[in-house]
């Protein structure tokens, strides 16, 4: 019951703010992009209805997984979370860095940057095939190597929840905090689809293993930020916006020669 109560709490904080973020691009004159949150909306109804299989399937793996450690960690141990915080944002800055750089799993994260416009709503377009791209593998050593399922699961949920607020030109930027902490400024960069910008920030609710593996980039004054997917426009159809890129990955591999040209089709880079 206190749960429900805290996530009624947070949903109505979320709805808060894009209402509000609403108002300040209007009384801005940057517009509100009406047509693509429509499209948002409906991804993402149907986010809940894959969002729930992949629950369904992805934890009992993890459960399996969690049968097979050697050790357990306790989980009533705040050691075991603040270990666990710092394990779950290296695993989630390798599977977001994946998502862009592994063709297989960009067509399911494409989706999550095909808005043209950033806002709070467009951290809800998410792909509905997450469960085919396998990105939840990355997380299973995790589960291995001791952590409690609840733990990682947990801990992903609210470095997603994080994330919400970084969706955003609303905010600026934020100091010190810039040095340790992912924040709209930097999430904006991500979001870009310039060159200088591309590829960049992968963190969730840390932006240090950027800093450390050589993928962060600060946002430039001499270069604008665009969104969306480069040299694409933005579809409005919720069930193209879904399945598009894998149209385009399965079209590619059936036209390349040779089993090694169409793995590069399938995995290479996007």
């Amino acid at each position: 019951m206190e749960r429900l109560i805290e996530l009624r709490g947070l949903g109505l904080v979320m709805l808060a703010a894009a209402l509000a973020e609403v108002v300040w691009r209007l009384a801005r004159r940057r517009g509100y992009d009406w047509g693509g949150a429509a499209a948002t909306l409906g991804v993402a109804a149907g986010h809940l209805v894959s969002g729930a299989l992949v629950a369904a399937v992805v934890g009992g793996l993890y459960l399996q997984a969690w049968a097979l450690a050697p050790v357990r960690w306790p989980l009533d141990d705040g050691r075991t979370w603040a270990a666990g915080f710092v394990a779950v944002e290296f695993a989630y800055y390798w599977f977001h860095r994946f998502s862009h750089t592994v063709r297989w799993m960009w067509a399911t994260h494409a989706v999550h940057h095909s808005a043209r416009q950033l806002t709070f709503l467009s951290s809800f377009r998410l792909g509905w095939t997450s469960l085919f791209s396998g990105g939840w593998l990355i997380y299973a050593p995790l589960v291995l190597a001791g952590f409690d399922p609840r733990l990682v699961v947990t801990l992903l949920a609210l470095n997603l929840q994080y994330q919400f607020f970084l969706h955003t030109e609303a905010v600026g930027r934020l100091g010190p905090l810039e040095w340790v902490l992912n924040t709209p400024a930097h999430h904006r960069v991500h979001h870009a689809c310039d060159a200088p910008y591309l590829d960049r920030n992968y963190g969730g609710v840390l932006i240090v293993f950027d800093r450390l593996f050589g993928t962060f980039a600060a946002e430039r004054p001499d270069t604008p930020l665009r969104y969306g997917l480069a040299g694409r426009e933005e579809a409005r159809n919720p069930l193209r916006l879904a399945l598009d890129e894998w149209g385009r990955l399965f079209a590619e591999v059936g036209a390349a020669q040779g089993v090694s040209a169409r793995l590069k089709a399938a995995f290479g880079r996007p």
